[in-house]
């Protein structure tokens, strides 16, 4: 298989990792994708995924000789994002091209969402500050966003990152100099 992807124009990094070089490894080479072979033990094949997909790092696609149901099953639910079981380079380059697609949207909504809490979390606390409901709140964090000309997410993060600083009652604050 490696000389099929080399010959499809893409690096190798590693041909053989221990679970626990995994997170070394992948935040060192920064790979767009990783390919698990099966091997000899399908146990280390199912820990490499679920670390590289703990991680972040990138999707996974794992390449098995035979169609192996109970190991697709178990590769699904550790995060897998494809399996091919040929060894023919059209099927690896189209299984690349895809799992690469689909990795770049789950990320795009995974940001979104992330995006989403954020600003959820800062109309919370302005919520709780100022005694108003939640629309009040994201009229306010929009208000302020558009007469400084910042984004949306830059005040809210603003906002939780430093609302521990300020006292929850102004008279709590004490004198004023």
């Amino acid at each position: 298989m490696t000389t099929i992807v080399v010959s499809l124009g893409h690096e190798v990094i590693a041909r053989s990792i221990e679970v626990t070089e995994v997170a070394a490894v992948t935040s060192r080479e920064r790979p767009d994708v990783a390919l698990v072979g099966l091997g000899d033990s399908s146990d280390h094949a199912l820990d490499l995924i679920g670390e590289i997909v703990r991680q972040a790092a990138c999707p996974v696609i794992a390449l098995l000789e035979t169609d192996d149901h109970a190991f697709v099953t178990e590769a699904a639910k550790r995060g897998v994002f494809a399996y091919i079981t040929s060894a023919e380079a059209d099927q690896l380059q189209d299984s690349l091209a895809i799992v690469l697609r689909r990795f770049a949207e789950f990320q795009n909504l995974e940001g979104a969402f992330g995006r989403r809490a954020l600003i959820e979390r800062a109309k919370g606390i302005l919520m709780e500050r100022h005694a108003i409901d939640e629309n009040h709140a994201f009229e306010m964090l929009r208000a302020h966003a558009r007469s400084s000309n910042r984004k949306l997410t830059t005040i809210a993060d603003a906002i939780v990152d430093g609302h521990r600083l300020l006292p929850r009652d102004p008279d709590a604050a004490g004198p004023t100099v």
